[in-house]
């Protein structure tokens, strides 16, 4: 009986508190069960239901949850009220019996809306039945009565985060508003922010983490990382002088200052930075090759930041005759034209680690991807001696030598990296590109053909057939290969500018392939094909003032084409200007003496 003393009071606050409203009927998890038709005064139906009631949360406080649900559902005939269904929609659920719980939780929530735990319990029910748009709604309702109620606004974060990351961070910045800083509240507001790449907001929670913590390392390494997205260098500079100043060995922290000063050309500052490193015996090689590559990798798209470069490799030469070093120093006497000494430290990488490819490829990529293409063939040229077989090195060395034009130096490389690769749409693609230049072009549409069944939506393939199919005048088949590319990617400028200019040598649909091409020099207004394009389209349309002055630029800003050369003379024929006409169709025969109509045009006098 002590059990019962323990809780009646409480009970009977509940009881009488949420007793004022009733019904005919409620839902339990067998049936509809109607008031009891057996006709008793008030005071005793509320007291049987009263005496239930009390019996019913006893047992659930014991944990007799079946006993408990039986007890309210016995309550419930006798008196309906707000509390009941509650009461009931809870022991109904911690039986797993959720259409009962969830209707009873309705009810309570419909006759008494002042009461939190009501739609606490009903949001749950839902959550559990996996209805979350429907648990989103009761706990929306719910902050707009209880706007302080902080379980409310982290449940309704929760359930925001997956779909609507947005309106899950305006929850839990309103939970920091009414509680201060919490940890996993702001974990959670970083991680938001970096789903919705908002650097900014990730910041902003990281230096409110750091208030919780402030002597966390990695959180502040995070936070220089941010930092640098958003091009804040100075405060991640300023972040980094303190860190290092604490963890003086800590060669990621000098590193990463070193990267910053590089990208900022401060190299001279950021060679002082790792000065101490290089000068540090304890200091094993490998971490201070890896500093002194990021100065490599600076230099060649840097030339200010050679001399540095060579004197690292060449102290670094002097305390060892490590291979990785040697491969380096090879690359920079190349670039000053020195072939034998280039040679001469190849020829020790070749001797000394002639299983490392991945050396070879890295340098050759690094020249490549900086437009040397005279520098990555001769490198790759000698790594071609040791690795014959290497995919990467077979494509990189040709498109490095078709990069320059030599064309027929490239075919058998880019061959080789097809048989040894034949399922890559680049290589294939290369490829082929390289037999149109050749003028094998059946060769190059079979590879085009077989890179387009790999991948039947690849713009850039199917913009390279259909030039080759342009070139052969196969209208039809060009056209529709250039329909297809624009329908998949509209605004690629090349598409644009090609298709463009393939019906103005036809002279049709001008305007449209003016509109055209105008699409390609919103992307890039320097581009001298494009201008040439443009050029043309006009000098089509008769307006030759116009024509004349997007060609010339083409002429001023691109490497000498015999193409636009001879459009230039053509429009200075319209000009009027027969004798400049004539001086530039001969500067185009002598860049291109195959081109017959050209001599034509100079034997003529005209056009």
């Amino acid at each position: 009986m002590s059990f019962i003393v323990k809780y009646l009071s409480a009970i009977l606050i509940i009881f009488s508190l949420l007793s004022c409203s009733s019904s005919k009927e409620v839902k339990t998890s067998e049936e509809v069960i109607t008031k009891s038709e057996i006709i008793l005064p008030d005071d005793q139906r509320k007291k049987i239901a009263l005496d239930n009631f009390i019996d019913g949360n006893i047992s659930f406080q014991q944990g007799n949850y079946a006993l408990a649900l039986k007890r309210f559902e016995t309550a419930l005939q006798y008196d309906t009220s707000a509390g009941l269904y509650y009461a009931f929609a809870k022991a109904a659920l911690f039986n797993n019996k959720l259409i009962p719980a969830l209707d009873a939780a309705k009810k309570s929530v419909e006759l008494d809306s002042s009461q939190a735990d009501f739609f606490d319990l009903l949001s749950d029910i839902y959550s559990l039945g996996k209805q979350k748009d429907s648990a989103i709604v009761v706990l929306e309702k719910a902050i707009t009565l209880f706007p302080a109620n902080q379980n409310f606004l982290y449940k309704l974060a929760r359930l925001y985060q997956d779909d609507r990351p947005i309106k899950a961070i305006e929850m839990y910045e309103r939970i920091i508003n009414l509680i201060g800083p919490e940890w996993n509240v702001l974990f959670r507001l970083v991680e938001l922010n970096n789903k919705l790449n908002n650097t900014e907001g990730v910041i902003s929670a990281i230096n409110r983490l750091l208030e919780i913590d402030p002597s966390n390392v990695q959180l502040k390494k995070s936070l220089i990382e941010n930092l640098l997205i958003v091009k804040r260098n100075s405060e991640a500079i300023a972040l980094l002088n303190e860190l290092i100043e604490l963890y003086p060995d800590d060669l990621e922290l000098i590193q990463k200052k070193a990267q910053i000063l590089l990208s900022e050309n401060k190299w001279e500052d950021a060679y002082n930075t790792l000065n101490l490193i290089f000068n540090d015996k304890k200091i094993n090689l490998d971490a201070k090759l890896e500093l002194a590559y990021l100065f490599f990798e600076k230099s060649v798209s840097d030339s200010l930041v050679k001399p540095i470069v060579k004197q690292l490799f060449s102290r670094l030469d002097k305390d060892t005759s490590y291979w990785a070093v040697k491969i380096v120093l090879g690359a920079l006497a190349f670039e000053e034209n020195n072939d034998s000494l280039a040679i001469e430290n190849f020829k020790y990488v070749t001797e000394n680690a002639n299983w490392n490819v991945d050396a070879w490829i890295r340098l050759g990529a690094l020249y490549f991807d900086n437009k040397k293409y005279e520098e990555a063939e001769k490198i790759l040229s000698q790594a071609i001696q040791s690795f014959p077989d290497n995919y990467a090195i077979n494509f990189i060395l040709g498109i490095s030598l078709a990069q320059q034009s030599k064309n027929e130096e490239a075919e058998p490389y880019l061959k080789k990296a097809v048989e040894l690769n034949s399922n890559d749409l680049n290589t294939l693609s290369a490829y082929a590109y390289t037999l149109n230049q050749l003028k094998k072009d059946e060769q190059a549409i079979y590879y085009l053909k077989q890179a387009l069944a790999i991948d039947p939506n690849d713009v850039n393939i199917i913009g390279t057939l259909a030039l080759i199919y342009n070139s052969q005048r196969l209208f039809e088949k060009s056209d529709s290969l250039y329909e297809r590319a624009l329908e998949l990617k509209p605004d690629d400028p090349l598409i644009n500018n090609n298709f463009a200019y393939s019906l103005s040598t036809r002279g049709i649909q001008l305007e449209r392939a003016l509109r055209m091409v105008n699409r390609s020099l919103e992307k890039d207004s320097l581009n001298s094909a494009y201008l040439d394009t443009k050029g043309w389209i006009l000098y089509q349309l008769g307006r030759y003032v116009e024509a004349k002055e997007f060609i010339s630029k083409a002429v001023e800003l691109g490497t000498k084409s015999a193409v636009i050369i001879d459009h230039l003379g053509d429009v200075e024929f319209k000009l009027g200007n027969k004798q400049k006409a004539v001086q530039y169709w001969k500067e185009a025969l002598e860049l291109d003496p195959t081109k017959k109509e050209i001599e034509d045009k100079i034997k003529k006098g005209g056009i």
